[in-house]
């Protein structure tokens, strides 16, 4: 009985130690990767930019050329498979059977890349988080004794991923939870710790800087009512995002020509790109300029140009990614409520003098839309924390996030990743 004993100690304890070098080994290739598609794509993201600022040809050329690019790539280097975006991820956890194919790594980050740096109006986030989910999910395969893990490892993959991009390991711990996996097991929490200390170590000896370079000082409770607001109208800008990008998708499907799907998207972000150059890419050069001038006095022209972005943003993402772009929400949600914020604060001050902080109206604005538009708020409040590097806001946040959730979920219960083509209207 005691060697038996000894035999199953000894079983557990060769697999614990597999399991550590594994999670290590994801941990450092997820971080490589999303740290070096981030870095890739704010350099050229950058030089394009300027390029179209300069001479606003590139407005019309780049969408187009970007698109088909990837298009091309998609026919004859990727196996003519369409990206699905996290859907694919979620499909591999369900399945016993169903792997995320080793090809989605260079498909996710070329695509990606190539998406945001012509112009489409969506971020590297989602194409980061399945190329990071495909390396925990290949991992899983290799080796006999992690078969029962597969989730564990696909989730290592993702948090390390989501830390890389945002230098928050608790957002990458709370995503891969509350999105992915929905549930805590012992080998979670092992794998899933060790990746996000391992790409929270590479940051560190990067020394990556905060996304957004933000001055918070303080916060106000005579604020508490206007937060509240925030998060309702949070809350009904992300089922907006939400409907766009199912309806748009939806109606692109109809068509059955892709290069038709490349001329529509490509004139859509044409036009939007040219009058509005704030939506294109990512948007955060957007966001850090607001930032700068969050000061401002509202005039009927500037209050226009603001609800103006805040219906276009949802559009063009959403045909961004139905023509054949690779991304997804976070980037957008995070652009929307920023703007939302300013737009609220400003209004606010301008028309009610009622003197509320401008930059805290921005950040807990990125944080309810994103919470809204994934349901997840924890992973938005360590997310936005993460990416200004300041915690002063984390219980309006908290507050907020959790507001403009159920306030979403109350009129529409379904996110871009959870909805079925039988729901779409």
């Amino acid at each position: 009985m005691n060697k038996t004993a000894q035999i199953k100690k000894n079983h557990q304890l060769i697999k614990f130690r597999k399991l550590v070098i594994v999670s290590i080994l994801i941990g450092f290739l997820s971080a490589f990767l999303g740290i070096s598609l981030k870095k890739i794509t704010e350099y050229y993201e950058e030089i394009f930019f300027h390029e179209v600022s300069v001479n606003p040809l590139f407005y019309i050329l780049f969408p187009v050329f970007g698109l088909s690019v990837i298009y091309f790539l998609r026919q004859y280097l990727f196996k003519k498979k369409e990206n699905k975006g996290i859907k694919e991820v979620f499909e591999s956890t369900a399945s016993k059977s169903k792997n995320l194919p080793s090809y989605k790594i260079p498909s996710h980050f070329i695509n990606g890349l190539l998406t945001v740096i012509f112009g489409g109006s969506t971020g590297i986030e989602v194409s980061t988080v399945v190329a990071t989910a495909t390396i925990g999910s290949v991992a899983h395969e290799k080796e006999n004794v992690f078969r029962q893990y597969k989730t564990e490892l696909i989730c290592a993959g993702v948090a390390a991923g989501v830390t890389a991009l945002f230098s928050s390991p608790i957002a990458g711990i709370l995503f891969a939870f509350e999105v992915i996996s929905r549930k805590v097991t012992r080998a979670f929490m092992i794998s899933n710790v060790i990746a996000v200390a391992i790409a929270f170590g590479l940051l560190t000896i990067l020394k990556e800087e905060p996304l957004f370079a933000v001055s918070i000082t303080t916060w106000h409770l005579k604020a508490i009512p206007y937060f509240i607001l925030l998060g309702i109208l949070a809350g009904i800008n992300s089922v907006y995002l939400t409907r766009c990008v199912l309806f748009f998708k939806s109606q692109f499907s109809k068509i059955e020509r892709h290069y038709y799907k490349i001329l529509i998207g490509s004139i859509v972000l044409s036009i939007s790109l040219f009058f509005f150059p704030q939506l294109y890419g990512e948007g955060y050069h957007a966001i850090k300029e607001i930032f700068e001038t969050s000061q401002i006095q509202l005039t009927l022209t500037l209050t226009l140009t603001f609800i103006a972005i805040l219906i276009l943003k949802p559009i063009v993402t959403s045909v961004t990614l139905a023509s054949g772009g690779d991304g997804g929400v976070f980037a957008p949600s995070l652009f929307i409520g920023a703007f939302l914020g300013l737009l609220l604060a400003s209004v606010l001050n301008s028309f009610f003098h009622v003197n509320v902080i401008p930059v805290n109206f921005m950040i807990l604005g990125m944080a309810a839309v994103l919470s809204a538009s994934i349901h997840a708020p924890f992973t938005a409040i360590f997310l936005v924390c993460g990416l200004t590097n300041d915690y002063t806001l984390f219980v309006p946040i908290l507050a907020v996030c959790l507001i403009s959730k159920y306030t979403a979920k109350t009129i529409y219960p379904y996110t871009v990743y959870s909805y079925s083509p039988s729901l779409i209207k």
